[in-house]
């Protein structure tokens, strides 16, 4: 089955001064991390659709099993890229702060 993994949308314009800094490339490391979120959803979307088909027989029933499992899995996976970006996100202001205080 084809997901159609949709390619991110670009990433938001920075200020020159702030490009130069290392908040930059952290924002920017944020931003990735965001958009892997996103594809997870995607992903666990088409899994959502393929638990939902109707499946009769005992090898049809296993695939959705392991289809569950690893919809889970990917669940787990995506929260802690979610987390991560945040954590990231955190990190790239506060660096931007301390670069402001040391001008």
């Amino acid at each position: 089955m084809s997901v159609g993994l949709m390619p991110p949308a670009t990433p938001p314009a920075f200020d020159p001064l702030e490009c130069a800094s290392r908040g930059h490339e952290v924002q920017r490391l944020a931003w990735r991390a965001k958009a892997c979120v996103d594809q997870a959803d995607t992903v666990l979307a088409a899994l959502r659709r393929a638990q939902l088909e109707d499946w009769q027989s005992p090898a049809g029933r296993a695939y959705r099993v392991t289809v569950a499992v690893h919809a889970s899995e990917l669940q787990r996976a995506r929260e802690s890229l979610e987390a991560a970006a945040a954590a990231i996100l955190r990190h790239s202001q506060s660096a931007s702060v301390s670069r402001k205080a040391d001008q």
